[in-house]
Order: C-alpha cells, then structure tokens, then sequence
C-alpha cells in the first residue's frame, strides 16, 4: 500500500541537483529553493526617477512634516533637541508646528480593528485620561476643525457622498471620532520621505538610512507605544507590530513607518508555537538559533541579540531574536533593547531601501507564561505567490538561506568598515553563537 507524502521533518534539505527543501519547525509550511530562479534582478528601481525639489521633499505625501493636519490627532511625538530626545503626549492642534517630529504616533485613518469594535462586543469605553483629552482638542475650535475635516475625509474615501456628510448633525459627526483619540490601530512614522539631500524621488528613506541611535529611537516609540494599547485596554490579548515597506509589501505610502494593532486574539502562529513550546520548552534554541549556528547561518550578534538566515518562510527572511530573559519589549532594559534595534538596523542596512520587505515583530503575550523570546522577522518581498503555491501549498522562495547569507554578510561588513551600523556587531564567521544561546533557561523557569 502506498503511503502518503510526508515531508521531511529536517527543516533544511539539500537535493542531489541543488534544490533546497525547506520546513519551518513551528508551523510545518514547506518552501522549496529552485536551482536559477534566483538569478532574478533584486529590487524596485525606477529607470525614470523624476527630480525633487528642496521643499517638495517635505510634502511629498500625507505622513509628510509640511502635511501634518491631514492625519488624525496626534497620540505622542519624539522630539530631539541639542541631542536629547524628548516624548511629547496630546499634542494640540496648534502646537503640532512648534516643533519638528523625528517620529509621530497617529491614528490609523481605517483601523483594521475599530473603536466601535471594541466598544460593540466588549463595551470598552474611553478612559478618563483620554477622554479629558478628546474633550479638550475638540474645545478649540481649531482642533474641532481638524478633526472633522479628517473624519470627512474617511468618509468620502468609503464612498459615500458629500451631501450625506452635510446632514449630519455635528455632534454626530464628532461621535465618529473616538477612535481617533482611544483606537486600538497606531501608526509610528518616521520623519523623513527622502534621504536628506535627495535630489530625485527614488532615493527614498529606509529602516536602514537612519543612524543606529535614530533607529533605537524608533524601536522605543514603538514599543512604548506597545505598551500604551495593552495599558488603555484590558479586553487586549495581543498587540501586532509590523512594518510594510513599499507598495509591493503592502504600504500605502512609501514613507517609513510602523503598525501597531490591538486585537482579542493572540493569533494563529503564537498559538501554533504555544502547542509546540509546551512539549518542548527549548522550542526556540533547538529549533532556531542553534539550528541556524549548527547550519552557517547566522549573520551578525552583539552582547544581547543574535541575527540569523530563517527558514522555511515563503519569502527569503532575516530573524533577529532577543537573548534578554525578559520575553516582553518593554520589560527589557534600555540595552537589552538597543542590542536587537542595532541589529535589526544592519540587517535593514544590509537589505537596502529599494527591497520591499516587511517586518514582523512577535512577543510574549501578556497571559501567556512560557518562554518566548521578542523576535523580528524581516521578509523579503521579492516574489509573488503564484498558482503553483496555491495549488500545491508549496512555497518557491527564489534565494536559499545560504545565498542570502552569502549577500547579507558582506553588505554587513562594508557598512561596518564605513561606520553605517551601530558599533559592538560581530559578523558571519566571526560569530561565536553557542547551543542554547539565548540567555533565558526555559527548563528551569
């Protein structure tokens, strides 16, 4: 009798003519890397970039500096001044001016999780904090202005029609703001659209085009901000962060930024890996890091991270795990954060800005009591799902881990050589990346 296929429960598999099988060990999904197919150009690069001028640059899209009231109200903003960095909370309308913001926390104009969701099914209701708060931007006239003038913007773009809008009371159309002020769905946006003197619009700015010590700015925001959701909203049993960069990843605008979203749910993959780490607590040892380290392919470590070639993703992927015993963000130490925020930049670095690549960020749940460690998968978009991966539910990832590896490296140490990465970073072969390497002891937690 002939038995069924099963893959091969080793997560990597070189064949005798090149092609590499790939098995994720925490969800099963099968990627296969064909001999050739990754000859394929890399990147989104325009042959016809058109010229930037000076100003334009500043105002090139709605996240823009010179655009700021055509986002919703402001939840917080990073300032820096004579190198100190400053978080300004509830910015009034008009004061969003008065300084320039390295990174801004906004609302996300169409949540993919509403207010009226959370207020629907669980009877969440706003804080007092922040319902102080809505009252007083929406006492000043100014900010009352704003905040309509952007709620009939969502409402245009659903498709409905300016004389319906006109025949709303505005208190009813001011009840429609909530989730501006007490949302769930925050976007974390970076400062810049371009590189600073870009002279045309291809050369836009990345993760990787900021300096290390701005990019440990960002990663804080976002993880206190984080923070913030779970706090405001005890019905939250997860928050997901990520980053899509550029438009064939999923972003709206080509200007960097971060999502956060709250949501009742911890997810399919952190419930997939639940099952997993409860028969066996070394999960992410065995089955990661020192996976990787038996097989050549980590990267880069510093002091309290380790980066490393991932497997069995659809997409070619950079893992970057924390070895801080403290399996939440920002439950860590400012170092303990710095360590994966420097190596996330170099890998950033490393990729490019013309990659599009997503970021996916995962973290112990807060009632969840196992050990998982903070990790950031960078994945890059550098191919399209197809008929073959729908009919076959196996994936074609065009780069096996060792090329990947064998391009990531030396980006890494050219940016190193030229002082682009943070400091502290070793690199490929020089990594000493030991079994059981990340610092917590799931046995004897």
């Amino acid at each position: 009798m002939l038995q069924p296929h099963m893959p091969s429960a080793e997560p990597l598999t070189k064949m005798a003519d090149g092609t590499v099988k790939q098995i994720h060990p925490f969800t099963g999904t099968e990627v296969w890397t064909v001999p050739g197919r990754g000859n394929r150009p890399l990147g989104v690069r325009r042959s016809d970039p058109l010229p930037v001028e000076p100003l334009e640059a500043r105002r090139h899209c709605a996240f823009c500096e010179q655009r700021y009231p055509e986002t919703p109200p402001e939840k917080a903003r990073v300032t820096v001044d004579d190198g100190t960095w400053h978080t300004l909370h509830h910015v009034p309308f008009d004061q969003i001016g008065a300084s320039v913001a390295q990174f801004r926390r906004i609302p996300n104009l169409f949540e993919i999780v509403s207010y009226d969701y959370w207020h629907a099914n669980y009877g969440y209701v706003l804080p007092p904090s922040i319902q102080e708060h809505r009252q007083r931007y929406l006492a000043d006239p100014l900010g009352r202005e704003h905040v309509l003038r952007v709620l009939f913007q969502r409402w245009s773009a659903s498709g409905r029609s300016e004389s319906d809008w006109d025949a709303l009371g505005e208190q009813d159309k001011l009840e429609q703001s909530s989730g501006f002020f007490g949302g769930g769905h925050d976007v974390i946006v970076a400062r810049r659209h371009f590189i600073d003197g870009a002279t045309h619009d291809d050369q836009l700015a990345g993760s990787g085009t900021l300096t290390y010590d701005e990019h440990r700015r960002y990663v804080d925001f976002t993880v206190e901000s984080m923070r913030d959701l779970y706090q405001q909203n005890r019905y939250v049993r997860y928050v997901a962060a990520f980053q899509n960069w550029l438009k064939p990843a999923g972003a709206s605008f080509d200007h960097l930024h971060k999502q956060i979203v709250a949501i009742d749910d911890r997810g399919v993959q952190t419930q997939l890996e639940l099952q997993r780490l409860r028969t066996n607590p070394n999960l992410y040892n065995e089955l990661a890091v020192d996976y990787a380290g038996y097989h050549n392919l980590i990267v880069a470590e510093n002091e309290h991270a380790v980066a490393f070639v991932g497997f069995g993703h659809r997409y070619p992927t950079l893992a970057i795990y924390s070895r801080s015993p403290r399996c939440r963000p920002w439950e860590q130490t400012p170092d303990e954060r710095a360590a994966l925020s420097d190596l996330l930049h170099a890998c950033h670095a490393a990729t490019g800005p013309d990659i599009p690549c997503n970021e996916e960020w995962s973290h112990q749940p807060p009632d969840v009591d196992l050990p998982m460690p903070w990790r950031i998968l960078v994945k890059w978009r550098v191919s399209t799902l197809a008929g073959f991966e729908g009919g076959t539910k196996i994936y074609l990832n065009t780069i096996d881990p060792w090329n990947l590896r064998d391009r990531v490296v030396p980006a890494l140490l050219r940016l190193r050589d030229e002082g682009r990465i943070a400091p502290g970073i070793t690199i490929g072969a020089e990594c000493c990346c030991v079994p059981n390497s990340l610092l917590y002891n799931p046995v004897l937690r």
